[in-house]
């Protein structure tokens, strides 16, 4: 089994390394994320069986090679390391197409269980694109549309269209909203659900004179299924 380490501290990276080579893996080191995102895209597909992807890396972050992996339909799965363990730093890696989040300090025993964990899933397939009327929201590419036109939205606002247009037609309760874009336990104001909303608004509906996120009372929200 082959993977690939992109690591800026290189003692660490090298540590990682070692173990790795005598629980029986082939590993290739990377110290940054240029230079990491140019070795998962240039090494033929399907070469790694996974990449372990620091956060806070010199370069590119973490998030930003993880992203563009992913719009290149490489689908390798991603196991991202991090000394934050911020929810939303997790559920952005997660957003962003990451397939697994560890915190440092960690054992490497835990590191093992998570990486075989991992290799034992395989690559994802790539996702279908999703679409209500001209509105499109490409889970692979992470690229949100209007009547083919890009609209930029941050990750979490993609997360909560994600949502809504898997259940498009359907209205959606805030607690479900925050249960699958946030978190099940979490603990903030329950009003960032109607923020959110609010931002998607501006940016989907507003500019082409559409009302496509409709607010149902007393139940939660919809997206049209038309769009």
């Amino acid at each position: 089994m082959r993977v690939l380490v992109v690591e800026d501290e290189v003692s660490l990276a090298e540590t990682i390394r070692d173990g790795l080579q005598q629980e029986g893996f082939t590993v290739d080191l990377a110290h940054d994320g240029a230079e990491g995102l140019w070795t998962a895209g240039e090494t033929p597909h399907g070469a790694y069986d996974a990449i372990m992807l620091d956060l806070m890396l010199p370069r590119l972050s973490g998030y930003e090679v993880c992203r563009r992996l992913r719009a290149r339909g490489i689908w390798t799965p991603i196991l991202m390391l991090t000394a934050k363990d911020g929810e939303y730093d997790e559920a952005d890696a997660l957003d962003l197409g990451a397939d697994d989040y560890l915190v440092k300090p960690f054992s490497f025993v835990v590191l093992i269980a998570h990486l075989r964990a991992l290799i034992r899933r395989g690559a994802p397939e790539r996702p279908a694109v999703l679409s209500a009327g001209d509105l499109t929201l490409d889970p692979a590419e992470r690229r949100v549309a209007r009547g083919g036109e890009t609209v930029a939205v941050t990750p979490r606002e993609f997360a909560l269209l994600e949502f809504l247009m898997r259940n498009r037609g359907q209205a959606v309760t805030k607690s479900a909203i925050i249960e699958n874009v946030w978190d099940a336990h979490f603990t903030g104001d329950p009003n960032i659900v109607e923020v959110y909303i609010g931002y998607l608004r501006k940016k989907i509906d507003h500019p082409y004179g559409r009302a496509a996120i409709q607010t149902v009372r007393g139940a939660g929200y919809r997206l049209a299924a038309d769009g």
